[in-house]
């Protein structure tokens, strides 16, 4: 049974060692600290994906929102992972805070390796394991397009609202079929 790991970045070392994870996603603003961390000695280069864009649904100056080459690039290197001898071993998608990006993504991916998963049924899934979460609408809408769920990922993210305040994310796993 494979899983995706979701954690924050203070807490990717342990999330690391603690799930097994042999391939990383690193989610986090252009030039900020979380996009240059040293990549573990644990992940070979080729299993490291770094995705930088600023965490917001609309422009603002100075960030960059995401886009479909973002988006493209995680679900490619999800595909990578599925079709990999290391699916038994996690995905582990991190961000700064483990809310918004890292959940988008993971939740992105989830839909994506799953086609037959019932949407809403995910997003239920993913409050209950992460209290916190509140997904990037602009990321799950760039990938509700790019996979064909005519606007039903939106919808389900939508449906469960704005995660508990919180300054970081609790790390939680997200088990695939």
């Amino acid at each position: 049974m494979s899983a995706l790991h979701v954690c924050p970045l203070s807490r990717l070392s342990e999330t690391l060692a603690a799930s097994g994870a042999r391939h990383l996603v690193t989610l986090a603003t252009l030039g900020s600290p979380g996009l240059a961390i040293e990549r573990p000695e644990t992940i070979a280069p080729e299993n490291h994906l770094r995705v930088g864009f600023s965490d917001i649904v609309a422009p603002m100056e100075g960030h960059l929102p995401p886009g479909e080459a973002h988006v493209r690039a995680v679900l490619d290197f999800a595909a990578g992972w599925a079709e990999g001898p290391d699916r038994e071993r996690p995905l582990l998608l991190h961000c700064y805070a483990g809310i918004s990006r890292s959940t988008a993504a993971a939740y992105a991916v989830a839909c994506a390796l799953a086609p037959e998963r019932d949407e809403a049924e995910l997003a239920r899934t993913l409050r209950r394991l992460a209290p916190s979460a509140t997904p990037n609408r602009l990321f799950v809408e760039i990938a509700d397009g790019l996979l064909g769920r005519r606007g039903r990922m939106s919808a389900a993210i939508a449906a469960i609202g704005r995660g508990a305040e919180a300054f970081e994310g609790t790390p939680f796993r997200l088990i695939l079929p």
